[in-house]
């Protein structure tokens, strides 16, 4: 594998995008694709250059999920306490249509939109999806093919 800078320049924005999309949130996305990548650093293994996307995804969906089962530990602040307002960075990114599909996105079980992911916004092979998702070649199909159905329905429907 190639040093671990022109690994980060070529796969930190697929990394983050994937990040986006699977939780949601901008800021979480970023402490994933930087964690993702001091774990993927600090690894005893060699990083197998054929699957290295794979791989980074992988790590950042094992981040992501385990914050999600930290976060279901603690109380949730009503909403009456959140702030309504949204930052202008995030006034600026919300259009119809990425907060449709973003919500749309959030509804899909997480192994199916972390599937969709792969394979639409990384062009990830089928196989390369079932392996990082530890799921067999036609679940990954249908995975992604159903999660494709139920965004069609939103954003069509």
């Amino acid at each position: 594998m190639t040093d671990f800078s022109t690994l980060y320049k070529k796969y930190a924005p697929d990394v983050f995008r994937f990040a986006l999309y699977l939780s949601g949130n901008r800021s979480l996305a970023e402490d994933i694709t930087s964690e993702t990548f001091v774990r993927a650093w600090t690894s005893p293994e060699p990083i197998d250059a054929a699957t290295v996307k794979a791989y980074l995804f992988t790590i950042a969906r094992n981040l992501f999920l385990h914050g999600l089962r930290r976060e279901s530990r603690h109380d949730q602040l009503g909403r009456e306490l959140l702030s309504e307002q949204p930052s202008p960075y995030v006034q600026a990114e919300q259009k119809d249509e990425f907060r449709a599909v973003l919500a749309g996105l959030q509804e899909l079980p997480e192994i199916d939109r972390a599937a969709l992911l792969m394979r639409a916004l990384d062009d990830m092979p089928y196989e390369e999806i079932s392996q990082a998702l530890r799921i067999s070649l036609a679940c990954a199909k249908v995975k992604i093919h159903r999660a494709r159905l139920a965004l069609a329905g939103i954003r069509y429907g």
